[in-house]
């Protein structure tokens, strides 16, 4: 037998690299495979929102609520250069949640979570107030202002795994695990790259199963497991339009069904709009935005903005499908967004799965996996509860550090311009100059790929950071697939397909392994 992992996890989501970067931590050895790109399923997928979740308070989840609103200020802290501080606007609608209702909600939200960085809310006269003048004149005389933070959700995935490599786990991408089965009373993994079609075989002590909708299926693949828990699969899709206001506040805008829908400043040149709920039956690598959906989101926010959203305006649509609980709630909307943990033990060995959850809770989830796994783990009791404290890769700098760092990008790469410079800071944080390296000019990046993506940052993801193909890089190492045309994404795909082992170079010179 080889080496015998401590951990092993199945799935490459927000929650699976979680589980894997606080284990390491702790003194364990693990492995993660991922079947296909890291972020690549629901992680990706999100309104990109570190939030605590207004509207659960009107199911009485207050302990959701609370765990996400302390979870925003530490993601914050520990990632400040992929997450930023957001105000979001709720205008007062007189047929619907009545004024008092909303105010103390938002009371509740200010106070149960801990919250110490972030401003309080505020009352708003939408006639006199900047913020009001994107929507409907005279419809909407009082509102309220509160806070939340964006975030690059498959950033944030990305980044928790390369910190989770950093410190030892060993991470692969396109990798399947095909079969699970107990031998002399280990866990034994099957798994197969779908590129190449080769397969190997792990060993590990635990297992989890973080594998989001695919959840039951890994369970069907020898684990002899009947689950007592069950996922409903919900699906969420967003459309992506051009910028429709000046201001930089976000919309939360309620609708007369009873949900609601975002409207946040996105990428600097667009404005995001999501999501739906509703319940999805079919292949979760297949979902799209339908029609009725796309319908409903420009309907939705039309009813409050004075210019109404065309299916003209826009630019993108994508759509995800969220592994929730299955609490038995009778529309989507209400189901549960509480993780549920659920651990087996099948032939004495320890077999935990995760069902539902939310990119803000993911950090705190992963240390109740581990808590809730110490007694099967041997290094468990070594690091207890490190990750609260603990930067993930470039974030280790102010929260209010950013604006500083882009200047001194700029300083130090005098032919960047601030456009260029604050977004590589916002990707990569104090981690930038490790791939700029020695450059003097925007020659010695290499390629130009359009959009201010080069050879040389290419180099890096692709060593570095598990990308693999143009998708990953322009759709979940940055959103430049909004820059970008297809002819241009066809030769970054075609340059990486030309590259496949030739990208040493650029990165020796930025100064080798990170």
């Amino acid at each position: 037998m080889g080496q015998v992992f401590d951990l092993a996890v199945i799935g490459g989501g927000v929650n699976g690299c979680g589980i894997a970067r606080d284990a390491v931590g702790r003194g364990n050895s693990v492995y993660l495979c991922e079947m296909n790109d890291l972020a690549s399923g629901t992680s990706s997928w999100s309104t990109k929102l570190i939030h605590g979740g207004l509207r659960y308070l009107e199911y009485y989840e207050f302990r959701l609520v609370r765990e996400a609103l302390i979870e925003r200020e530490i993601l914050w802290r520990i990632a400040p250069h992929i997450i930023r501080p957001m105000r979001f606007v709720l205008p007062h609608h007189s047929g619907l949640r009545p004024a008092w209702l909303l105010r103390l909600g938002l009371f509740l939200y200010d106070h149960i979570g801990g919250r110490k960085l972030l401003p309080p809310t505020r009352t708003l006269d939408l006639e006199r107030d900047e913020v009001g003048r994107p929507l409907k004149p005279k419809h909407f005389k009082r509102g309220f202002e509160y806070s939340d933070c964006a975030v690059d959700d498959a950033r944030l995935v990305i980044l928790t795994a390369r910190d989770a490599a950093d410190r030892g786990a060993v991470i692969q991408t396109r990798t399947r695990a095909v079969q699970i089965q107990q031998l002399d009373g280990h866990w034994q993994i099957t798994t197969e790259n779908i590129v190449s079609g080769k397969r190997s075989v792990i060993t590990a002590r635990v297992l989890v199963n973080a594998a989001g909708p695919w959840v039951e299926e890994v369970l069907s693949r020898g684990a002899d497991v009947n689950a007592k828990a069950k996922v409903r699969l919900v699906q969420g899709s967003h459309i992506v339009v051009p910028k429709l206001y000046a201001h930089d506040r976000s919309y939360m805008f309620q609708n007369s069904d009873g949900r609601i829908v975002f409207v946040i400043p996105y990428q600097d040149d667009f404005t995001l709009i999501g999501t739906t709920d509703r319940d999805y039956d079919g292949d979760p690598a297949k979902v799209k935005a339908s029609s009725e959906e796309i319908t409903y989101l420009c309907e939705s926010v039309s009813a409050y903005l004075a210019k109404p959203v065309k299916r003209e305006d826009i630019v993108w649509t994508y759509a995800g499908v969220r592994p929730l609980y299955d609490d038995g709630a009778s529309e989507a909307k209400a189901a549960t967004r509480e993780y549920v943990l659920e651990l087996d033990m099948p032939g004495g060995l320890p077999l935990l799965s995760i069902y539902g959850g939310k990119i803000t809770t993911y950090r705190r989830l992963a240390e109740e996996v581990l808590e809730r796994l110490a007694p099967y783990l041997h290094g468990t009791a070594a690091r207890e509860g490190w990750t609260a404290a603990a930067a993930l890769p470039g974030g280790d700098l102010d929260v209010a550090a950013i604006p500083a760092l882009t200047a001194e990008l700029q300083r130090d790469y005098p032919f960047l311009t601030a456009a260029h410079a604050g977004r590589i800071a916002h990707a990569y944080g104090t981690r930038a100059k490790q791939w700029l390296g020695a450059a003097t000019s925007l020659a010695d990046l290499g390629r130009p790929f359009g959009a201010t993506l080069t050879e040389r940052e290419v180099s890096y993801l692709m060593l570095h950071e598990w990308a693999c193909s143009a998708e990953d890089i322009v759709w979940r190492r940055s959103k430049l697939g909004l820059r970008l045309s297809a002819a241009e994404i066809a030769a970054l795909d075609a340059w990486i397909s030309e590259h496949p082992t030739s990208l040493n170079r650029p990165l020796q010179e930025a100064g080798g392994r990170l």
